[in-house]
């Protein structure tokens, strides 16, 4: 594409991608907006849904009764003006949600199998929104990459955690959990 060209593409904006959500035009399609780009996202293998659904589990159990989170499991997100994604995990505040998506996170997580490059890209998305923790776990490699400190609109840190180790999210210190019985 020539650079002339990329200069004239103008990217949706949130509030243009929810009028078309509604509108029906993605219907039978699991999409989501990134950076102004309507993306596909991939279908899920078993280990990826098993990940999610121990999470789910989890992270219900943990802060579920307490009322200190919400726990939001592969529904948008607002992040800025152009992007919604559906993040695996979203830990927001407490909110019935019924006439808006939230627009902050304590947390997100995404489940990688085969789409590692592809959540290692919305770290942007996800630092710029101001998501102060992001986890990606990576089935395929057995471990989890935890991203915080974000600076100039980047996470800084990068810390990855190995099956043996416990981890919890900053938000939430009392909540520890098994990187060996997030993996499985």
């Amino acid at each position: 594409m020539s650079a002339a060209f990329e200069d004239r593409i103008r990217p949706l904006r949130r509030a243009e991608y929810d009028r078309m959500v509604d509108l029906g035009l993605f219907e039978g399609e699991k999409v989501e907006l990134l950076k102004g780009f309507i993306v596909r996202t991939s279908p899920q293998k078993s280990p990826h849904a098993g990940t999610v659904q121990y999470l789910t589990h989890f992270f219900v159990q943990a802060l579920g009764g307490s009322r200190r989170a919400s726990v939001r499991v592969q529904l948008p997100l607002i992040v800025g003006v152009d992007s919604e994604p559906e993040p695996d995990i979203a830990l927001v505040p407490m909110d019935a949600y019924r006439d808006h998506h939230p627009d902050s996170a304590f947390l997100v997580i995404e489940v990688a199998d085969s789409s590692l490059a592809a959540d290692r890209e919305k770290a942007e998305v996800y630092a710029d929104g101001g998501i102060g923790e992001y986890w990606i776990v990576d089935t395929a490699h057995d471990l989890i990459e935890v991203r915080t400190d974000i600076v100039d609109g980047a996470y800084t840190r990068v810390t990855p955690y190995r099956r043996g180790h416990t981890l919890s999210p900053v938000a939430f210190p009392d909540v520890a959990l098994s990187v060996s019985d997030v993996l499985g």
